[in-house]
């Protein structure tokens, strides 16, 4: 045997067991002192009691260059960066989505998507068109919902060889809050009834269909929700203050695919030019009716809603989490098999305190299996089941049921990186032979 100094032997013991250790399979993290983190704020905006903001930034600040994003938080803030609590300023939902605009262009309109200077650069699925492309985003639960993702493991962003000639990469903010201060009905101007909101067309000048109860269509930009009579309060400044944690990208990086499943997707057969295909058709949001004596299930009623797709490319589940709004109860993805592949709980709080608000969805559970041990394969259909109570009184409106998965193609050990560690762990082998 080769003589080798106790000291070595240290060292040599301490890089295998940094290169080495596996992440907690409990918190799905890892130390990595290379991480970097940095605190940004969106462009300002006004709410004054019952008032509605639905605002697209763009170009907003955003960590540049090629890099690897672990975690994306975001929460309303009050000028002075105090926590602004749900029952004040509900937030409905913020969405990051990614673009890339011709270098010599300098301004970029809301609906500019398909133009030849801006082009979105969405996930991997399974919407249709620019139908939830975002990257990032959450709502209500933005403070209570684990967002990191454990290494070696990440979102790739702002790889040179994905940016064509003449663009540049940059990112858009879609914040949707509502001011229910002095709201008549706080939790129908929260789901967005159309009766409280006194709309009968939508933003862009389109009748709503009388069938059509409270959604998206009805608490958009500049709506005013009903108040309870004779309240006043002050208008004030709010922003989002959002925290993104990422570390410079190297060949040891694995990449993730991020795929967001809609329960309300449905897909559609088309005669296009080459031969019969189908279309993802999600509508993003849907209603739960009032429960009827003869569906009441004990005191509550719950209303299941399903639906099965498709996914095209496989891989292994290292992330997920569901979405949803007041009344959820829980959302289910399950594979071809019906193993579950990821049960996502909604925690609803309990005081007055921003992130504790009584009432309201303050967090969701997450999903993060040990790497290997949840794998979808290529093609495999897979049913995401979307839960909400109701009573027999009330239901709820413009609820949604989404679904976010982050999968990689390749596990640590079969990324290009893993021939390294190999490598360096058969050297110092043959050193104490």
């Amino acid at each position: 045997m080769a003589f080798v100094s106790r000291g070595l032997l240290f060292s040599l013991a301490t890089v295998i067991l940094v290169l080495c250790t596996p992440y907690s399979e409990a918190s799905g993290r890892t130390e990595n002192n290379n991480i970097k983190s940095a605190v940004f704020r969106s462009p300002k905006f006004e709410l004054g009691p019952g008032s509605v903001i639905n605002k697209f930034y763009y170009d907003i600040d955003f960590p540049r260059g090629h890099i690897s994003v672990k975690s994306f938080d975001a929460e309303v803030v009050d000028e002075a960066g105090n926590s602004v609590p749900l029952h004040e300023t509900y937030l409905h939902h913020w969405v990051v989505a990614r673009y890339h605009q011709r270098k010599d262009v300098k301004h970029i309109r809301k609906y500019a998507a398909g133009h030849r200077d801006f082009v979105w650069v969405r996930n991997n699925g399974m919407c249709q068109k620019y139908i939830l492309g975002q990257y990032f985003g959450l709502g209500s639960e933005t403070r209570g919902t684990a967002t990191h993702i454990p290494d070696p493991f990440g979102i790739v962003i702002g790889d040179p060889a994905e940016i064509p000639e003449g663009y540049e990469e940059q990112w858009m903010v879609n914040v949707h809050a509502i001011d229910t201060r002095g709201a008549a009905d706080r939790i129908g101007c929260t789901e967005c009834k159309c009766d409280l909101y006194n709309v009968t067309k939508d933003e862009h000048g389109k009748p709503i269909s009388p069938d059509y109860k409270g959604g998206l269509l009805c608490c958009y930009d500049r709506t005013q929700c009903k108040l309870t009579e004779g309240f006043k309060g002050p208008t004030r400044s709010l922003y989002l203050k959002y925290t993104v944690k990422w570390i410079d990208w190297d060949k040891f990086v694995v990449p993730v695919k991020i795929y967001i499943l809609d329960v309300t997707d449905t897909l559609q057969t088309s005669d296009g030019s080459k031969g019969r295909n189908t279309e993802h058709d999600c509508k993003i949001e849907y209603q739960v009716e009032s429960c009827s004596t003869a569906h009441r299930d004990g005191n509550a009623c719950l209303n299941v809603k399903r639906t099965s797709l498709p996914l095209q490319t496989g891989g292994y589940v290292i992330y997920g989490v569901a979405h949803q709004h007041a009344g959820g109860t829980g959302s289910i993805l399950y594979g071809q098999d019906g193993r579950v592949i990821c049960s996502s709980i909604p925690s609803y709080g309990k005081g007055k305190e921003a992130g504790n608000e009584a009432g309201y969805i303050v967090g969701m559970s997450t999903c993060y299996p040990r790497p290997g041990s949840v794998k979808i394969i290529d093609g495999e259909t897979l049913t995401l089941e979307s839960n909400y109570s109701s009573s027999s009184s009330r239901g709820h409106t413009g609820v949604m049921g989404l679904f976010y998965l982050l999968v990689a193609e390749q596990l640590p050990h079969q990324h290009s990186g893993y021939s390294f560690r190999s490598s360096l762990v058969m050297n110092v082998n043959n050193v104490l032979e």
